[in-house]
């Protein structure tokens, strides 16, 4: 009898079930079910008004994922429930909810409903930004050693300057709660009766490390008395390595789902981070780009270097045994969007319908018609600011170069390649402190189904590019943990490693380095740096000045 396991990917707006047979890694089904909350960042579902930057959820949201997403893909595949071995979770991080000890979401509470601070923070809830702003000023001014793993910046979206935000708004919020849990180690808690959490999301967003483990006492006091003892008090849980069994499914669980009671469900992970799995990736040296709306770059590495202006790095953050580092671009999908919808002439969108084209599709194909360099123009891409390196979200973006003859591909073309040449920066700073890059790999929609974005990457990069296989990578990349969490006894698989080379997905097809195309991009890249550090580098800060008036 064949075995499998199921994937879950948890996104900002959907979930995703991928059923994978473990032997083959055939992708057998899939199924997304959309929230029916979305992200909540005008008003709660009462009505009560939310602030500025304010980006909710709602977890009975992802209840009734695990409702959906399960037994449909079994009703689609035909799989009996025994059939299926292990469970993996992966989530958007960092993505936090307060919680009482039984794991009961604080807005579930009647008394609660209306308060926002009760709900989950989605990682793109901004409103904390003060409270990131403090807490790189404190540590940066006591020598606190941590920050430096994480490019001297804290964000935003990370889980302290949240939960302090909710210390310092409601503080009753603060007092309820037992627990300020990652939604990912809650949908494991929700499956397995079990409360975890993973060294993945703990790593990258709630400042532990794996020898040291939180920031001091002392140092939580200088920002806030009240926060002294805020590790006992709500981040008490122990945490576990990746590639772990959380737990088996509980009777609750398996009511939720339709499978049945003892399945083997993983330590969950982030969602970009499962990509790595599903890509084959797990050893150091391969750079993995997860491009979507934005892009996350992955590496890891057998060795612990600091690297500014990266968003951190993490032992045991992806693979067991080495440090996975990661830097990322906070636009990239999404500006070539915002340029199809505010840009694109109302005669392009005509014949894109006319020739059945999607408006990428139509931009793509006249862009691609133009030499590197051939428009003078180039751009920054900083239309959702700077993640790595320069960790600003008040930066802008740019176009520079153009005149009365330029065309709508031209910029269109333009935001393509500073997206390269920002990848090219953050690869230049991995390089330049220690971290060695051998391969680079891709995954994501973009990276399916652009070809030019892709053959110009390569030309920037002046390296091979290889494509991962799996339209839902993260999703396999859960499913692999599932595999490994049931271990070989259940047919599954015993080694993290084994399981990845197995179950991972990879097309055939690489882009390869056009030549010619080499010289020219380099030119451009070297202007690119220029602007790049003019606008960024705190010479010329003209684009924050313009965001103020």
């Amino acid at each position: 009898m064949a075995k499998y396991t199921i994937g879950l990917d948890f996104g900002t707006l959907s979930c995703r079930a991928l059923l994978v047979d473990i032997k083959s890694g055939e992708e057998v089904c899939t199924y997304s079910f959309d929230y029916p909350h979305g992200v909540m960042d005008e008003v709660l579902p009462d009505g009560t008004k939310l602030g500025v930057d304010w980006a909710l959820q709602h977890p009975q949201d992802y209840i009734d994922s695990l409702k959906n997403t399960i037994p449909e893909v079994q009703k689609l595949s035909g799989v009996a429930a025994e059939e299926v071995i292990g469970i993996g979770v992966d989530f958007t991080t960092c993505t936090v909810m307060p919680v009482k000890d039984d794991g009961t979401p604080l807005c579930f509470l009647p008394e609660y409903k209306s308060r926002p601070n009760a709900y989950t923070k989605l990682w793109k809830h901004h409103a904390a930004q003060d409270k990131a702003n403090i807490i790189n000023e404190v540590a940066l001014s006591r020598g606190e050693k941590w920050i430096s793993r994480y490019g001297n910046k804290v964000s935003s979206e990370w889980a302290v300057p949240k939960l302090w935000q909710i210390l310092e708004e409601d503080p009753d919020i603060y007092d309820s709660m037992d627990h300020f849990a990652e939604a990912g180690d809650w949908v494991v808690w929700q499956l397995t009766g079990v409360q975890t959490k993973n060294s993945c999301m703990a790593g990258y967003k709630c400042m532990w490390h794996k020898t040291e483990g939180y920031p001091s006492k002392e140092f939580f006091k200088a920002l806030d008395p009240r926060l002294e003892n805020v590790v006992e008090e709500k981040f008490s849980c122990p945490v576990s390595p990746l590639g772990t069994k959380a737990g088996d499914l509980s009777e609750y669980g398996a009511r939720l789902t339709g499978l049945k009671p003892g399945t083997a469900v993983a330590i969950a992970i982030g969602d970009a981070h499962a990509s790595c799995p599903g890509t084959k990736i797990a050893e150091p040296g391969k750079l993995l780009m997860i491009m979507g709306t934005s892009t996350c770059h992955l590496i890891h590495s057998e060795e612990e270097h600091i690297v500014p202006g990266i968003c951190g790095f993490v032992e045991d953050g992806v693979s067991p045994g080495l440090f996975c580092y990661e830097a990322g671009q906070a636009c990239v999908g999404d500006h070539f969007a915002w340029f199809v919808n505010n840009c694109m002439p109302e005669s392009y969108a005509i014949a894109a319908r006319n020739t059945g084209m999607d408006p990428h599709e139509y931009l793509t194909e006249k862009a691609s018609k133009f030499s590197p360099g051939e428009s003078g123009i180039i751009a920054l891409d900083w239309w959702n600011g700077n993640r790595s390196v320069l960790v600003d979200a008040e930066l802008t973006g740019m176009f520079l170069g153009m005149t009365l003859q330029t065309k709508p591909e031209e910029l269109y073309r333009a935001l393509i390649e500073a997206t390269a040449f920002g990848t090219r920066r953050i690869v230049q700073a991995y390089r330049e402190n220690g971290v060695t890059i051998t391969e680079v790999f891709a995954t994501g929609g973009i990276a399916r189904k652009n070809a030019m974005l892709m053959q110009i990457y390569a030309d920037v990069l002046n390296i091979p590019i290889r494509i991962g296989g799996s339209k839902q990578s993260g999703a396999l990349g859960s499913a692999i943990l599932g595999a490994v969490a049931a271990g070989s006894e259940k047919g599954g698989y015993d080694d993290y490693y084994e399981a990845t080379r197995m179950m991972g997905n990879l097309r055939d097809e690489v882009y390869m380095p056009i030549e010619d195309n080499v010289k020219p991009y380099n030119k451009l890249y070297n202007e690119y740096i220029i602007l790049h550090d003019y606008f960024g580098r705190g010479t010329n800060d003209v684009m924050k000045r313009l965001r103020k008036k």
